[in-house]
């Protein structure tokens, strides 16, 4: 007999209830497992690790130098040497493009940054004789002749029949001769190495650039111009050839072609003052003082710390009969000090070069005509002890005792001094000098 039990008043029940399954609970989790592996398969390993930079597609270090290159024949120097510069963050071991680089900031009067890139050139091949010429020329800019002797020997010794190096050498030694720091052959050799370059290839704008400055210092002028014409046909865009065409043509006296060179070389470098400096002696030359201080100006603007640009517009001012701005100026030339600006300027000591004593006699005579003459006689005899030899120095320092004693004897009544009151008259003995130190 089977007894069932049951108690009664309760939901406990010996026989165990089954729950029924849930078939779309199954199908969410089937999916979801599914999922996680699809994750896991495809999606995860493709995706980059947490706090690492996403890499980017990078550009083909040749592209840079070959949108240098598209650049240099639009004439864009700037663009093209910032194009190089590029080429060499994205490929440091590629010499050509230190070497195109340092060409570049030659041609923009760039020298202590040429040198450092010749160097580095050389530092990852030491062979080429391209990049010895490139060092030698940067050098010999930066006054370091004798370096730069050695360097441009080396590139020959590595390759005697190169034209560029043989350029290089001549401008090195011309520059020497220039600037009075030659041999007794230092010239010679100078026209020697300009003559093997023509022979070599006169094709090279270098070359050309080269033997037209030796002929410049030589004094043929004429021919000088010749060889920088055809350097400017060669390559339009530098600053410096344009210059060097400039000077010669203000030596021949065609003064309105010479303006057209410093003009275009301002254009091309505008921030070198040297054209603005010849554009204002040039203007001083032919008469016309007032367009002299505007250029003489702007040259000391672009590079305020200049004493001889401050000399230049000084000299301009008193031609201008405006001798209490030229004082100012002058002073800032020979005495040096603080410009309006804030800007120090360096004195510059009395010595031969034609252009301080120029600065001094114009200074001395200035103070002489506004009646400051206790300054004035210190200056002109400091022309007399300094400078003895120089007989236009000494003229001037004695006209400036002469004018003084005038004052001393007639004492001029007590008016208001104007610039205008002043005749320049003839006494000082007139230079108009050139010399571009």
């Amino acid at each position: 007999m089977i007894l069932h039990m049951h108690l009664r008043g309760s939901n406990w029940s010996m026989k165990k209830r089954r729950r029924r399954s849930n078939p779309w609970l199954i199908l969410f989790l089937l999916a979801g497992i599914g999922f996680l592996i699809y994750l896991n398969t495809n999606v995860i390993p493709a995706m980059p690790p947490p706090f690492v930079p996403t890499p980017t597609p990078t550009r083909d270090p040749a592209s840079y130098s070959e949108e240098a290159e598209s650049y240099l024949a639009e004439g864009r120097i700037g663009m093209a040497k910032a194009s190089y510069e590029a080429a060499i963050k994205a490929n440091p071991q590629e010499v050509s493009n230190y070497l195109a680089l340092a060409k570049l900031q030659l041609y923009s009067s760039e020298y202590e940054a040429a040198r450092v890139n010749a160097e580095n050139a050389l530092l990852l091949d030491n062979t080429r004789p391209y990049a010895y010429s490139l060092l030698a020329w940067a050098k010999g800019y930066l006054g370091e002749y004798l370096e730069a002797e050695a360097d441009v020997r080396t590139a020959l010794g590595l390759d005697p029949m190169n034209a560029f190096a043989h350029a290089i050498y001549a401008n090195i030694l011309a520059r020497r001769v220039a600037n009075d720091l030659g041999e007794i052959n230092t010239l010679e050799r100078a026209i020697e190495h300009s003559q093997e370059a023509m022979a070599i290839d006169s094709q090279i704008l270098e070359v050309r650039w080269a033997r037209g400055y030796v002929l410049e210092v030589t004094g043929n002028y004429e021919e000088a111009i010749e060889q920088l014409l055809i350097a400017v046909e060669l390559n339009d865009t530098i600053a410096e050839v344009h210059m060097a065409l400039g000077r010669n043509y203000f030596t021949v006296e065609e003064y309105d072609l010479a303006i057209r060179q410093f003009t275009k070389a301002y254009s091309l470098n505008p921030s070198d003052p040297d054209p603005n400096w010849y554009i204002s002696r040039v203007y001083s030359r032919i008469g016309e003082f007032a367009k002299a201080v505007q250029y003489a100006e702007q040259a000391v603007n672009d590079d305020p710390t200049n004493p001889r640009l401050h000399g230049n517009l000084g000299s301009m001012y008193f031609r201008n009969l405006q001798y209490n701005q030229a004082i100012e100026s002058l002073q800032l030339a020979v005495r040096g000090g603080v410009t309006s600006s804030g800007e120090r300027v360096e004195g510059l000591p009395l010595s031969y070069s034609m252009t301080v004593m120029e600065f001094y006699s114009r200074y001395g005579l200035a103070l002489a005509r506004v009646n400051r003459c206790n300054e004035a006689v210190q200056v002109a005899q400091a022309m007399l002890q300094t400078v003895p030899d120089d007989i236009t120095a000494v003229y001037n320092a004695e006209i400036i005792i002469e004018v003084c004693q005038e004052f001393q004897e007639n004492p001029p009544t007590p008016t208001p001094v104007n610039d205008e009151t002043f005749d320049n008259g003839s006494v000082e003995a007139e230079t108009d000098l050139e010399e571009k130190d």
